[in-house]
């Protein structure tokens, strides 16, 4: 029996775990990922909005949405010539701020993989983590200066590697093999994620509203800088990373050879790997051409005398998640009851086709609006179903990858994951390279199409991924 199939006898519970139902550092890691996704969202709501209405125009809008303008020069913006040269010769300003976007969003989850590798191997996964936030601060603070705006994208992606696979990893080992509380620690954690992309477009999308863009940019870093304090002071209740058991057992990082069963879930995880990228690449359109499409063609109400604004849209997505995980849990234990409870890479391929048949909405949405403006109620509905997709693939796979991976190996292999991510936003730029090119419910159908056919191909790959991956799990 390998290290991946070995269960541990159970460990008596604390006074804590029995009160709450998981140790401490569970809770030390979801404010930590909390205050760190609330950085990422708040900026990433900006991005696109920023680079159209600001950063690469001569006449900028000088508050989010306002109507009052500026002059500006893109060529003072350090690197953005080359750049530019790059980029499709025939795309827009938001054709070419659609790719820009993509790479970005592509790149955070590319890097992933060599932070993984450079925990498993160097640094143990807590020095990897608190260099990550420490790059990722200083990434949104370069962001108040405009001429520096690449450098502070380069210093985002990099901190994001070091961060994002160490963070999750360490969810994995506060529990032993087969502890039962894995997948609800992991559902949890993700709850952590989108609290702090729900709460984050309220407070730096109105400061860029009503105070400027570089308000909303620092305020991203503030929550950067809350999330590493609670890290570096909660790691007492952290379970030991891999580098820290081996400097205790004064042994070397382990080279021994992968055996045949170890390299069947690697080949597994990595076809799933490649299977996901066409669903991250239809998902982020919410931040790239959903977002254009809730900036230009959405009219937004006041509420309470309070107007709402575009940027809030991105707030609507982990609203959702709130509403939606407890529903969905429910549901799958419900399922599990009658012995009906379908396999994790049965649950993404249903993920997939919600995914694809939510911009069905689109598609009759753009029909009614045309080129004019139209109701909240077509980007939210379509929010509201691509959700339930994204719930039935994305935490799913995060407890797969620490179920199956080799444990000597597992933040590389999380790096791995998420490096479909990094093609799927490369994808995504490119996608939203068409809104502009192309009719608007063609483009949506476009999307609907990707999404369906990537289930269609999970559907064909369901038994041998199962096999592979050792049954049903």
């Amino acid at each position: 029996m390998d290290s991946h199939t070995a269960v541990a006898p159970p460990v008596p519970l604390t006074a804590f775990e029995k009160r709450f139902g998981h140790p401490p550092g569970l809770f030390i890691l979801f404010f930590t990922e909390m205050w760190e996704r609330f950085s990422y969202y708040g900026m990433r709501g900006l991005l696109k909005l920023y680079m159209v209405n600001y950063l690469f125009v001569g006449s900028r809008q000088l508050l989010q949405g306002g109507e009052e303008k500026v002059a500006g020069d893109p060529t003072a913006v350090m690197g953005w010539g080359l750049v530019q040269g790059l980029l499709p010769a025939d795309a827009t300003i938001q054709g070419q701020a659609s790719v820009i976007y993509g790479w970005y969003t592509g790149l955070v989850y590319m890097t992933p993989l060599i932070g993984g590798l450079i925990a498993d191997r160097y640094l143990g996964q807590r020095k990897t983590v608190v260099l990550g936030g420490i790059l990722m601060a200083a990434g949104h603070f370069v962001m108040a200066f405009e001429n520096q705006f690449f450098f502070a994208l380069l210093l985002l992606i990099l901190g994001n590697g070091a961060f994002k696979p160490n963070i999750s990893t360490q969810v994995g080992n506060l529990y032993q093999p087969g502890d039962p509380r894995r997948d609800g620690a992991f559902t949890i954690f993700y709850m952590g994620i989108n609290l702090g992309a729900f709460l984050t477009n309220f407070i730096c999308g109105t400061l860029a509203a009503v105070y400027g863009w570089h308000y909303g940019f620092a305020a991203a870093g503030v929550g950067m800088m809350l999330g590493l304090c609670i890290y570096i002071f909660g790691q007492r209740y952290l379970a030991p990373d891999n580098q820290m058991k081996r400097a205790a057992a004064h042994v070397e990082a382990a080279k021994e050879p992968l055996t045949s069963g170890e390299w069947n879930r690697i080949g597994a995880l990595v076809v799933l790997c490649a299977l996901n990228i066409v669903f991250w690449g239809v998902y982020e359109q919410q931040g790239n051409t959903m977002q254009t499409w809730a900036d230009e063609q959405t009219i937004w109400p006041s509420i309470l005398g309070i107007q709402v604004r575009s940027t809030w849209f991105q707030s609507f997505n982990p609203f959702c998640i709130f509403l939606l995980a407890p529903v969905l849990d429910m549901f799958w234990r419900w399922q599990n009851r009658r012995g009906s409870e379908p396999s994790s890479v049965s649950k993404m391929a249903i993920g997939s086709a919600i995914l694809g048949l939510s911009f069905i909405v689109m598609v009759v949405g753009a029909n009614i609006v045309g080129d004019g403006q139209g109701s909240m109620f077509w980007p939210l509905f379509c929010t509201l179903l691509l959700t339930v997709g994204e719930l039935y693939l994305s935490p799913i796979g995060l407890s797969l990858v620490t179920k199956v991976s080799p444990v000597r190996i597992v933040s590389m292999m999380m790096g791995m994951w998420f490096l479909s991510s990094f093609f799927g936003g490369l994808l995504s730029g490119y996608l939203g390279y068409f809104y502009d090119k192309i009719p608007k419910d063609a483009f949506f159908l476009l999307l609907t199409t990707l999404g369906l056919l990537t289930a269609a191909a999970m559907w064909a790959f369901n038994k041998p991924l199962k096999r592979a991956l050792g049954g049903n799990i």
